[in-house]
């Protein structure tokens, strides 16, 4: 049952290049504060892999309903992906934020672009690294990519470190040279977020 508060918690929009170390971020934040934060299920035309369902994974949608969907103005960020559709809708995060949870959206340059046309009240934060040739020197030590996905991840990297320069996209940057410190530096600008919320689901367990 969520939360009887009028006071919905913000979204909060992550993003970062591949290899930022943006994902293992979000990882410790759900470790730390499992029921602090959720993320919202993203719709897409693309079929079921095996042992996905339908609105765990993915709302899957046959793609006539989504484009009506977002003719109808329905999405925050859309894009296409290998002949798919895939796109956050907006009711998919304020059923996050009824249930009195933290709205994380893990987008690109362009779903922020997009995100930020919207009436959303979000915080945005962007995940650097430390320098595009430690980027590359991470990308390639993982050696699980060939040269042609090295190649075109570390333009994707310029282009979003880039973007990160530009003036109102952001409100916050924070560079992860030292994992624990970014950890550190992320939890404090959520910190008031987080309190907030914990706070909210303690007084209704309470209240129960």
């Amino acid at each position: 049952m969520p939360p009887t508060t009028s006071v919905k918690p913000r979204a909060v929009v992550l993003s970062g290049p591949s290899g930022s170390g943006k994902s293992t971020l979000i990882a410790e934040l759900f470790k730390e504060y499992p029921t602090a934060f959720a993320f919202s299920i993203s719709h897409t035309t693309r079929s079921p892999r095996a042992g996905e369902q339908n609105g765990r994974e993915y709302h899957f949608v046959a793609r006539s309903d989504m484009e009506n969907m977002l003719n109808r103005g329905e999405f925050l960020e859309s894009t296409e992906f290998s002949g798919n559709l895939y796109g956050t809708s907006k009711k998919a995060v304020d059923d996050v934020a009824q249930t009195g949870r933290i709205c994380l959206l893990d987008v690109d340059k362009q779903g922020v672009k997009n995100i930020r046309k919207t009436n959303l009240s979000a915080l945005y934060i962007f995940i650097s690294p430390p320098s595009y040739e430690i980027l590359e020197q991470r990308l390639r030590g993982r050696q699980t990519e060939n040269e042609a996905a090295i190649e075109k991840r570390l333009k994707e990297a310029k282009e979003s470190m880039e973007f990160s320069k530009e003036p109102g996209m952001y409100d916050h940057v924070i560079l992860n040279d030292q994992l624990e410190v970014a950890y550190q530096s992320l939890k404090n600008i959520l910190r008031k977020d987080i309190d907030g919320v914990l706070e909210q689901q303690k007084a209704t367990n309470t209240a129960k």
